[in-house]
């Protein structure tokens, strides 16, 4: 009878010591953050994010509390992604852009994130309210041909930055800020904005055309002006060669069609240089 005792009693005992050891050794993993709060409030963490930290080398694994006074959260150490609904954007020149954007984050101090917003999901609402306020707000001053072209990256960095100033205030870092999508509004904002693109080139076209005969006509005309400068001093040299050219000249624009007539005296002055010229 004693024996039977002993053995209810020594498995008891057992039962006891399983059941504190439940409620007292929690385990950490290695992706995952743990606040130890006692009656609510935070009195140590496992495991917390630090930079440049390699796998197998952080704090996760068992660890000890005070069972029935101490609980234990935990708050994900992994990159995140946060993804928002579109937002339609009002460019500077007034056209509507529908952009989809996404970020990356991660949770770098777990007790002030549960201190501000207690919970994750309460953390990637209001991350995803300032990163659409950001992004309206960026790309809004911007042109609508600027947010489509890759100079929207200068835009991003600056959204980046200031969303994550925001974002240390709930203990979280905003790792990057990308569009994944810019489209227009379908519909007649759609046709609206490629006509007005259409009609931007064409002018566009057109004033690099009259841009072009402008600087046609200046090269022309400088052209010009130097063989007019190296004819005169080739007339002033040789008269004679000057009276050749001219008579040159004039043969060419009578006869330039080929099939003229003209009707003149063998001794008419205009005809001296098919006579040839005699030597004094």
């Amino acid at each position: 009878m004693t024996s039977q005792r002993a053995l209810l009693f020594g498995g008891i005992g057992l039962v006891a010591l399983g059941i504190l050891a439940a409620v007292a050794v929690v385990r950490v993993p290695e992706d995952k953050q743990a606040i130890i709060l006692q009656f609510g409030r935070p009195e140590a963490t496992v495991n917390t994010y630090q930079p440049n930290q390699r796998f197998g080398e952080t704090g996760a694994g068992l660890v000890l509390k005070t069972p029935f006074f101490q609980n234990t959260v935990f708050v994900d150490k992994r990159i995140r992604s946060l993804d928002i609904a579109p937002q339609t954007v009002l460019s500077t020149d007034q056209l509507r852009l529908v952009v989809d954007a996404f970020a990356r984050f991660r949770i770098t101090n777990p007790v002030l994130m549960y201190q501000t917003v207690r919970t994750e999901e309460r953390l990637q609402e209001e991350l995803s309210r300032i990163l659409s306020s950001r992004i309206r707000n960026e790309l809004g001053k911007q042109r609508f041909d600027a947010m489509l072209s890759p100079e929207r990256g200068q835009s991003m960095d600056a959204i980046q930055l200031a969303v994550n100033r925001s974002a240390q205030a709930y203990g979280a870092e905003i790792i990057d800020v990308r569009i994944k999508r810019a489209d227009l509004p379908s519909g007649t904002p759609l046709e609206a904005a490629f006509e007005r693109m259409r009609t931007a080139r064409q002018q566009e076209a057109l004033t690099i055309r009259a841009q072009g005969a402008k600087n046609a006509q200046i090269i022309r005309a400088e052209a010009d002006a130097d063989a007019a400068r190296v004819y005169a001093e080739s007339f002033g040299k040789d008269p004679n060669f000057y009276a050749f050219y001219r008579s040159m000249e004039a043969y060419r624009k009578s006869f330039a069609q080929g099939n003229s007539n003209v009707v003149l005296s063998p001794s008419n002055e205009f005809l001296r240089e098919f006579q040839g010229r005699r030597s004094n």
